[in-house]
């Protein structure tokens, strides 16, 4: 079950088309509109199709001829009139187009309008989906019902679990509980994991039975994630969140849940409000890579030069790049005299610099952040790095 109706490019798709080298790539990215005036106007076709008209002018410099080119870039004019494209539109539309074909994307990003031509892919358009929407897993919890998913903030699959962890109380504890559950499922529980001992007969064995439930759903837990820095959510009612607590030995266990039960409800509805407590966790890993560069400022760990940063992305030396959103960086880079060579507008002979510097950052397991020019942590400099080394 995937709970978003235009998820992102997985990871391997991604990889896939940042390896490709191919002339005449040609990249395309507009925004699409859901609703509204511009949905009516089509002005999405209407961008699409300006997109076509600039790679065209681009592809002309090649020295291909009209017919070459027309021919080339017929399956991306198709498109325009590919009506089920759309009638269910998404925030963006992305295109890529080589000698091996077309690969197209409705994406959850509201893109701005960028054409570029080149023996490869521009793919910075894509990185936020990547960046402060990383993995945590959601673990929706009671007497006689266990679902795992892994999520990300446009993505929630569920995982099976089935042969690792059981998914009722009475696989785990071997009797019947039914009767002992119903207070915890009608939500009339509100003891502390603490307050089941000794207040009232029998209720230090419910307390036991969901800690032997509890520990054997968090063996089969930590057998599955082997990403232990993801973070793990937890929805079911309060009395059981405070058990499991108590059961856990996941390390990263999230304080803030979500309560009541999770069984009927609605499963976009969940992975949003799950989205929702774990944001300002992302963006907190964000602040402290803004914070760790201004500690740095003063030392070779950090860089807001260019022509170092470049050179150092290719060799894998960046732990945490920033990229300014906006006007581009067109060059070349040198690698046998590791120079590197700044041109005004996009050539022939030219690549995005940004797009360079982002991508061999982003496939070496760096983390990307494209800001906003006043975000950067050097306003006037296009690129920000912390190095690894």
């Amino acid at each position: 079950m995937n709970t978003s109706q235009h998820p992102p490019i997985s990871k391997k798709a991604f990889e896939a088309l940042a390896s490709k080298r191919s002339s005449h790539s040609v990249s395309i990215y507009v925004p699409m509109y859901k609703t509204g005036k511009e949905q009516n106007e089509h002005l999405a076709q209407a961008n699409l199709r300006r997109c076509i008209n600039e790679a065209h002018s681009d592809l002309v410099k090649y020295a291909l001829d009209e017919e070459e080119i027309n021919n080339y870039l017929k399956p991306i004019t198709d498109l325009i009139s590919e009506v089920d494209l759309w009638r269910n539109p998404a925030d963006g539309l992305a295109v890529f187009l080589n000698k091996d074909g077309l690969n197209y994307y409705l994406l959850p990003i509201a893109f701005e309008s960028r054409t570029y031509v080149a023996d490869h892919f521009y793919l910075k358009p894509l990185l936020p989906m990547y960046h402060n929407d990383g993995v945590y897993y959601l673990l929706e919890l009671s007497g006689d019902y266990v679902k795992l998913y892994k999520c990300s903030r446009y993505s929630c699959k569920e995982l099976s679990i089935e042969d690792i962890a059981p998914d009722q109380l009475e696989k785990a504890v071997g009797f019947d509980y039914k009767s002992k559950m119903l207070q915890f499922r009608s939500g009339q529980a509100t003891h502390r994991a603490g307050s089941f001992h000794g207040h009232g007969e029998g209720k230090d064995d419910r307390y036991e039975e969901m800690i032997v439930f509890f520990r054997a759903i968090d063996k089969g837990i930590n057998q599955l994630i082997s990403d232990k820095k993801a973070p793990l959510v937890l929805a079911c009612s309060a009395p059981l969140h405070s058990i499991y607590k108590e059961a856990n030995s996941y390390p990263n266990l999230f304080e803030k849940y979500l309560g009541g039960d999770p069984e009927f409800r609605d499963k976009k509805e969940m992975h949003q409000q799950s989205w929702e407590l774990m944001k300002e966790h992302f963006q907190e890993i964000e602040k402290s890579k803004l914070n760790l560069f201004t500690e740095l400022y003063h030392t070779s760990k950090i860089s807001y030069t260019p022509s170092e940063i470049i050179p150092a992305a290719l060799k894998g030396k960046i732990d945490t790049l920033f990229v300014r959103k906006g006007p581009d960086l067109f060059g070349l880079y040198n690698k046998e005299n590791d120079t590197v060579r700044f041109d005004e507008s996009k050539k022939l002979t030219n690549v995005s610099l940004l797009n360079f510097a982002a991508m061999h950052t982003f496939m070496q397991k760096g983390k990307v952040y494209e800001l906003e020019p006043n975000d950067m942590p050097v306003q006037e400099q296009p690129l920000s790095a912390i190095f690894r080394y």
